[in-house]
């Protein structure tokens, strides 16, 4: 697994126990990853508007909804949707790098969720 996609996995399971400080780290840890070019730009903003709106208890922001509403075909629709956007060749490289943000937290966390999944089913 490239570094890029561990990192954000880790940054999934911080937001997901709502340790927001371990979230900020790996978040830091992302922005010098991506670089500072327009894609590098476009990815940041994505994943601090995750982390901000989970802190400041956005209830109608998108990554508030999958956090505490979990749907997971609705997950992996948006996953795909995320993706078609970045690959198009029209959107400039800012743009490309946001979804391509949006396109990695929804990976990252559908495997979380599957996780989870198989966890409580061992449970039973």
């Amino acid at each position: 697994m490239p570094a890029r996609e561990m990192r954000i996995e880790m940054f999934v399971r911080s937001l997901l126990r709502r340790d927001f400080s371990k979230a900020k780290a790996h978040l830091d840890k992302l922005e010098k990853m991506v670089g500072e070019d327009e894609w590098g730009k476009g990815y940041d903003r994505a994943i601090e508007g995750f982390l901000s709106a989970l802190k400041d208890n956005e209830g109608d922001s998108l990554i508030f909804k999958l956090i505490n509403e979990f749907e997971r075909e609705k997950a992996s629709e948006l996953k795909e949707h995320f993706e078609r956007l970045a690959s198009q060749e029209f959107r400039d490289e800012y743009e490309k790098g946001y979804f391509t943000a949006w396109a990695e937290l929804l990976k990252a966390y559908l495997s979380q969720q599957t996780l989870l999944s198989m966890k409580k089913k061992s449970r039973s």
